[in-house]
């Protein structure tokens, strides 16, 4: 099948490398969005400082989730509701409450709700928080998966400026008794 002469009409403007394997490019490399074009060197180093920054704000992000949890629940005392509450399935056996118990009776057993309920306010600000985490997370996860080399170098800086930065104290009893600073759904 022959066009003759008839010119096929190729796309202008920003072209994006997609590499699947471990790459050094520095130009054609899109980050996330294809408006996010790295065109020349200049770009990339205010790439890679952008990235490096979003590293250090995802763990400024984990840092503040874990301070309005003690704001919240110093306030919580101060007022007089801190005291936790149990929420039990209302059956008079021991064994009903057990995770096992439904699936060896056939009955449904509800879950067993501990701590203080938290007022609107509060649930909004930490829900807030927690997606803004989780879509950080996530989106640095995705500036990893480019699997270029020095944006890769970008978000575990990132992650290691910020941790140094804002995990300047450690909760010394905390971290003897149990795990430090879950992270949920954080992907890295």
């Amino acid at each position: 099948m022959d066009h003759g002469d008839h010119d096929m009409p190729m796309p202008s403007g920003p072209k994006c490398s997609m590499n699947m394997l471990w790459n050094t490019q520095i130009e054609d490399t899109c980050v996330v969005f294809r408006s996010w074009h790295v065109s020349s060197k200049t770009t990339f180093v205010v790439s890679f400082f952008a990235i490096v920054a979003l590293g250090v704000l995802y763990e400024w992000l984990r840092i503040a989730q874990r301070d309005v949890d003690r704001f919240i629940a110093r306030r919580l005392i101060a007022e007089g509701k801190g005291k936790a509450r149990l929420v039990r399935s209302g059956r008079n056996t021991p064994d009903s409450d057990s995770e096992g118990a439904g699936l060896l009776t056939g009955a449904a057993v509800s879950k067993v709700q501990t701590g203080t309920p938290l007022p609107l306010l509060a649930r909004v600000t930490r829900a807030v928080l927690y997606g803004l985490t989780v879509f950080l997370s996530f989106f640095l996860m995705l500036v990893f998966m480019t699997y270029n080399a020095y944006l890769i170098l970008a978000v575990v800086l990132g992650a290691g400026i910020g941790h140094f930065v804002f995990g300047s104290h450690m909760d010394l009893n905390a971290a003897l008794s149990g795990p430090v600073d879950a992270k949920g759904m954080a992907c890295h």
